[in-house]
C-alpha cells in the first residue's frame, strides 16, 4: 500500500490537550518545503468537545472521517476508563478490517483494546497505567517499558510526549527517514530515541540542551560523523575530564553519549540510503562505521532489516 495520506484523529470527550498538539505538530503543515497531510479531528458528536484541561475544543467532523483516513489515530482521553461507546469502537474496528493503520498512545490504547484490537497483540500506554491494561485486557501483551510497540497495522505508543516518538516513527517507516528528520527539526525534537519509559523519557536533544558548551561539542562531532569519535575525545574537546563529560551530557540529554551517537549514526545511514545512490560501503564510512558488516550488524538488530532491504523499500516504483 502507498504511504498515508490522510490523517483522522479521534478526540473523545476529555480529549488531551497534549496530544492534540502531537498530532498538529507532526502532522500539521511544515512549508513548501514538505508535503502536507490531510489532517482531520473527529468525534462522535461534532461541536464542542471539553478537554483534559477544561477548555473545550470545537470538532467539526463526525465519525465518518475514520471511515476514509489512511491513519487513525485514537486520542487520549480523561475517562479512558469507561470505554468508548459503541460506535466508536466499531468505527476503530471498521478502519483496521479495511486496511487502514490505527495507532495510539498513552491511554488512547485502551480504545484500541475495547474495539478488540489489541487482542493477540503486544501493545503498551502510560507506565501509570499499564497493569490496568493488562488486567482489563489479558489477551494483550502489555510491555510497560516500550516508547511505542509496531504491531504493523497497529501501533501503540507511551504516555504524554511519547505520543511525538510514536508519530515520528510512522513517518520513519512509511515515509522515510529524510522526512522524519525534517520534521523532527522542524518540531525541535530527536527524530528517534532510544530506550524506554524506565528513563521517565528524558529526551536526548543535546541541540537543544541548554549547555552552549555541551552542545559546541556536539555540533563538530554531528559534523565529523566519520570519525571514530571515542567520548575522550568529545570530553577534550569540552575541556571536561572523561566522567565529567559523561555526567553532564547524560544530565543535559537523558541518554548516553554512546546511545547518542549509535542513533545518530543510524539516522544518517538512513538518510544516506534514501537519498543517494552511494554504495553501502561508503555509507558506513561517511556515518563512522568500520566496515559494511558492522553497518549491516547495527542496521538489523535496530531497524530490523539489512540496510539494501532498506534502501529497496524507498526506491522501490510505486
Amino acid at each position: 500500500m502507498p504511504p498515508f495520506a490522510t490523517v483522522a484523529a479521534y478526540a473523545p470527550p476529555g480529549v488531551g490537550m497534549l496530544a492534540v498538539g502531537i498530532v498538529a505538530e507532526v502532522f500539521g503543515p511544515h512549508g513548501e518545503a514538505l508535503p502536507g497531510f490531510d489532517l482531520t479531528l473527529c468525534t462522535e458528536r461534532p461541536g464542542p468537545v471539553p478537554t483534559d484541561v477544561g477548555i473545550p475544543l470545537t470538532v467539526t467532523h463526525g465519525l465518518d472521517r475514520l471511515a476514509s483516513a489512511d491513519l487513525v489515530i485514537a486520542l487520549p482521553w480523561a475517562d479512558f476508563r469507561t470505554p468508548p461507546a459503541p460506535a466508536v469502537l466499531d468505527a476503530l474496528s471498521d478502519a483496521h478490517g479495511r486496511g487502514s493503520l490505527v495507532a495510539a498512545h498513552c491511554v488512547g490504547a485502551f480504545a484500541l483494546a475495547a474495539a478488540g484490537l489489541l487482542d493477540g497483540r503486544r501493545a503498551t500506554t502510560h507506565w501509570r497505567f499499564a497493569e490496568l491494561l493488562a488486567r482489563r485486557h489479558p489477551d494483550t501483551t502489555v510491555e510497560p517499558d516500550a516508547l511505542y510497540i509496531d504491531e504493523g497495522r497497529i501501533l501503540t505508543g507511551a504516555g504524554a510526549a511519547a505520543g511525538f516518538d510514536l508519530c515520528l516513527h510512522l513517518l520513519r517507516r512509511e515515509h522515510g527517514a529524510a522526512m522524519a528528520n525534517a520534521v523532527a527539526r522542524d518540531v525541535v525534537l530527536p527524530s528517534h530515541r532510544d530506550g524506554g519509559q524506565a528513563q521517565y523519557l528524558a529526551a536526548p536533544a543535546p541541540e537543544d540542551c541548554g549547555d552552549e558548551r555541551l552542545a559546541e561539542v556536539l555540533a563538530w562531532a554531528r559534523e565529523n560523523l566519520h570519525e571514530p569519535l571515542p567520548v575522550a575525545e568529545l570530553a577534550r574537546r569540552a575541556v571536561m575530564s572523561k566522567r565529567s563529560f559523561a555526567r553532564r551530557f547524560t544530565a543535559a540529554t537523558g541518554t548516553t553519549p554512546h546511545a547518542w551517537l549509535r542513533s545518530l549514526r543510524l539516522s544518517s545511514a538512513e538518510e544516506l540510503l534514501e537519498t543517494t545512490d552511494l554504495p553501502v560501503e561508503e555509507i558506513a564510512r561517511r556515518v563512522g562505521y568500520g566496515s559494511a558488516a558492522v553497518l549491516r550488524e547495527q542496521f538489523v538488530r535496530r531497524r530490523g532489516v539489512p540496510p539494501r532491504s532498506y534502501r529497496r523499500s524507498f526506491t522501490a516504483a510505486p
